[in-house]
């Protein structure tokens, strides 16, 4: 049995009166919406806590066997007794579980204030109860139906006695002891024993149907004789014309005493899929959070020079995802969660011009240049904390539509919460364990029952989002194999001395972990005679940028291959590099000898690179060799360009610069585009940049918890309101004065007067203040000087000295000698 509580409460407001500043502190940490304002008094505190919206989210945060003891107390008397509670829970056979958990159970319930009383007098919150008791439209989460005496109301008196007649029982002279009388009989273990050992079989069979809920069953006209008989003797009574119910007194003997089929006071264990070594998770992690980085990467240069368009409804375009993905090769779902996982971490952001479109922001340059483990510590923390969640994009919401990547609708709150609490639990496993994922979902449905909706239905929101926190946890690499790695353990805080910390601190760590993983960046590659360069790991970034201008990437991996084709030596041409500039950096960067197909493809390319030239006439062509564009004008491909000489070395084209470029291109030749002082053109990518934007803010689930000093301040605040509200005042000598409790009212010159008293002799004294908002309240205060309109003074209230304009004080009271 849990220890006695001193003194019996009347009230939830003298319960929680008599708690001390700790006790206070926890509950306003538990359910910090009762902060919010801070509450004048205690009374007011315990009316907000009693609010339908406030117990409702304390309901949602209880696990499951919390809820279930608060359920048991919702169909228990009112008062309770500790005893009753534990014969709900356990059953009439008792369940050393239930006993050994019960204590804890109801002490967070008394500490959340959802229940109050000593234990001989436990009292659920009243809206708690009405939110899970019984009723004809909302049956109970136990499956009980309506007491005897709540059945039988409105029933006529003969047909109380017909039914206490036929169970056996005396008749008697009024309705109240007929149901009386029916409810003794049928708590009564031996006596009910008895009657049910003459019912039929049927009959039986019946209440095994209806015992465990929903207790509410429908009849004809002309009942079954089974029915009939369990109607006559009360075991069944009527709730409507056509319907009956089972009585909670008989439901509760034919379930041995439990009010729940299954009490489930241990959670279920987080069991292990398969087990590896600590170091190969730890690689297995370290390489998945490398490929991250590369994906993000490719991501954002695909988008360089601006990226698509956004929606006028904000989001992204089907087409534009699919794009997307088909340039990083990967599905869209994928492709949607790396570009939320670039927006969370602040390095995407539309560019806010009238033509709206998605772009890198300055950060992204600035995130380019960090080391590559502290890179992945920036996309890993906004993971952690974002509560977008990209598993969502191709649903629909309430009105039917679609959600689309980085649109409004993504925010999901609970995501933060789910995705810790699924990391902390792959956690608690031993180091190289992956966690079974059944079993990790079985554990959240029990810690937060409330919070989705039926197991296994495609609407229970937390276990979507555990399931896609496991992939994408693998897919950033907090997690190697399905199992945590070290790092992501120092992300989640850590174990052993110097765990826990602050968000930085624990990205720190991370960090550290990680670098002696990644691989060191390669400064070569291998020329092949095949035309293509194998970069057998990472590159720097400067050979990996030149590389991906002068060769395609043909394959990704544990090694990159590049092909060298024409058309990517043209571009590193266009791009300002002259054929010495790419020898040159094909012989420094290559560990083989430069093969001979590749020297020559340079040098064909870089001979005929701007043998033609391209301006705008519309467009023109010119070339010294006239043979030249001569067959240039005799190719049946030309005809679309609208070509004619204009002279033996011209070519006036009925088409722009641009298509005329990539018209000759198509046909096989390498032109150059020159500009109006016939220059040729150097064509380089143009870094498109969103003006600075800070990364989207989590939208917040409730009320943030508050911090000690906040705490702290708002107990001292109720306790001084409560003093305030509840002091003894002196009484008024003369007529007129308001009742007690309500604001003093006196003249000003009265009230200078009491104030000026007070600061000579040290007293405190009661006041009524409206402040500049005009909000009214109550202070006790101890002045300490009055000058110039205004009185400084020890606030009790605020426990810190304030100023107060007199005009704003609306009436002053002395306080009684034993006040304070």
């Amino acid at each position: 049995m849990p220890e006695e509580r001193g003194g019996s409460p009347r009230t939830l407001a003298e319960a929680l009166r008599a708690r001390d500043d700790e006790e206070l502190a926890a509950l306003l940490r538990a359910r910090p919406d009762l902060l919010s304002p801070v509450p004048n008094d205690v009374t007011q505190l315990a009316t907000r806590a009693g609010t339908r919206a406030s117990v409702v989210r304390a309901l949602e945060r209880l696990d499951r066997f919390t809820l279930q003891t608060a359920e048991a107390l919702a169909v228990a008397p009112d008062p309770a007794p500790y005893g009753t509670l534990l014969a709900l829970m356990g059953g009439d056979d008792g369940d050393a579980d239930v006993e050994a958990a019960l204590p804890g159970a109801l002490g967070v319930l008394r500490g959340q204030a959802l229940v109050w009383g000593d234990d001989d007098k436990l009292r659920l919150v009243r809206t708690a109860r009405e939110l899970l008791a019984p009723s004809p439209t909302r049956p109970s989460p136990t499956g009980l139906g309506p007491t005897v005496t709540e059945a039988t109301a409105g029933m006529s008196p003969g047909r109380l006695q017909e039914i206490v007649a036929a169970a056996g029982l005396p008749t008697t002279h009024d309705p109240v002891s007929a149901v009386a009388s029916l409810t003794a009989l049928f708590t009564d273990r031996t006596r009910m024993a008895t009657l049910l050992d003459t019912a039929p079989s049927d009959a039986l069979a019946v209440l095994d149907r209806l015992v465990w809920g929903p207790p509410y069953g429908e009849v004809t006209a002309d009942p079954t004789p089974p029915v009939r008989w369990l109607r006559d003797r009360g075991l069944l009574l009527p709730a409507s014309p056509r319907t009956v119910v089972l009585p909670r007194e008989v439901a509760l003997h034919l379930r041995a005493g439990r009010a729940h089929r299954v009490p489930e006071p241990v959670p279920p264990a987080v069991t292990p899929a398969a087990e590896y070594g600590p170091r190969a998770v730890d690689n297995a992690a370290a390489g998945q959070a490398y490929t991250a980085l590369t994906t993000v990467e490719d991501l954002l240069k695909d988008w360089h020079e601006g990226g698509p368009a956004v929606l006028r409804a904000g989001g992204l375009a089907v087409r534009d995802l699919k794009r997307a993905a088909a340039a990083l090769d990967t599905s869209e779902q994928l492709a949607a969660f790396w570009i939320e996982l670039a927006y969370a971490a602040g390095l995407l952001a539309s560019d806010g011009e009238a033509e709206e479109r998605y772009a890198p922001t300055p950060a992204y340059d600035e995130w380019l240049e960090l080391p590559t483990a502290e890179r992945w510590g920036e996309l890993a923390v906004a993971w952690l904390t974002a509560t977008r969640t990209p598993g969502l994009v191709g649903s629909q919401d309430a009105k039917g539509r679609t959600l689309s990547v980085l649109g409004p609708d993504l925010d999901r709150s609970a995501a933060v919460e789910v995705r810790r609490r699924v990391l902390e639990l792959a956690a608690e496993l031993p180091h190289g364990t992956a966690p079974a994922p059944e079993s990790l979902l079985s554990r959240l449905r029990w810690e937060r029952p409330l919070r989705g909706e039926a197991a296994g239905s495609t609407k229970d929101l937390r276990a979507r989002v555990a399931a896609w926190t496991l992939s994408e946890a693998e897919l950033l690499g907090v997690t190697g194999r399905g199992a945590l790695s070290t790092h992501g353990r120092a992300l989640l805080g850590g174990e052993g001395p110097g765990a826990g910390g602050t968000l930085a601190d624990r990205r720190a760590r991370a960090v550290k972990s990680l670098t002696p993983l990644l691989p060191e960046p390669l400064d070569h590659v291998l020329l092949q005679a095949d035309l293509t360069a194998v970069a057998p790991g990472p590159l720097d970034r400067p050979l990996a940028e030149t590389l991906a201008v002068l060769a395609e990437i043909e394959s990704k991996g544990g090694a990159t291959v590049y092909r060298f084709t024409p058309g990517s030596v043209r571009r590193a041409l266009d791009a300002g590099m002259a054929a010495s500039d790419v020898h040159t950096f094909l012989a420094t960067h290559s560990r083989t000898p430069v093969p001979q197909p590749l020297s020559y493809l340079v040098d064909d390319v870089a001979r005929r690179h701007g043998h033609l030239r391209i301006g705008a006439a519309s467009a023109y062509v010119r070339c010294d060799d006239d043979a030249v564009l001569g067959e240039i004008l005799a190719d049946k491909r030309s005809q679309g360009l609208g070509l004619r000489r204009l002279a033996p070395t011209v070519l006036a084209a009925q088409s722009d610069p641009r298509t005329l470029l990539e018209g000759l291109r198509a046909m096989g030749y390498a032109p150059a585009a020159e500009s109006t002082e016939g220059d040729v053109v150097i064509t380089r990518a143009h870094a498109r940049r969103t003006p600075p934007r800070t990364p989207p803010a989590p939208v917040p689930e409730g009320p943030p918890v508050p911090d000690s000093t906040l705490l702290g301040a708002a107990v001292k605040a109720i306790r001084a309101g409560d003093m305030a509200a509840s002091v003894v005042r002196k009484p008024a000598a003369e007529e007129g004065r308001p009742p007690a409790g309500e604001l003093p009212r006196t003249s000003s010159a009265e009230t200078l007067a009491t104030v000026q008293a007070a600061a000579l002799t040290g007293s405190a004294v009661w006041i009524g203040y409206v402040n500049a908002e005009g909000a009214a309240s109550q202070r006790v205060i101890a002045p300490v000087r009055v000058e110039g309109g205004f009185v400084t003074a020890f606030d009790h209230t605020a426990d810190e000295v304030r100023t107060y304009p007199l005009h704003r004080i609306t009436g002053v009271a002395e306080l009684a000698d034993d006040a304070l």
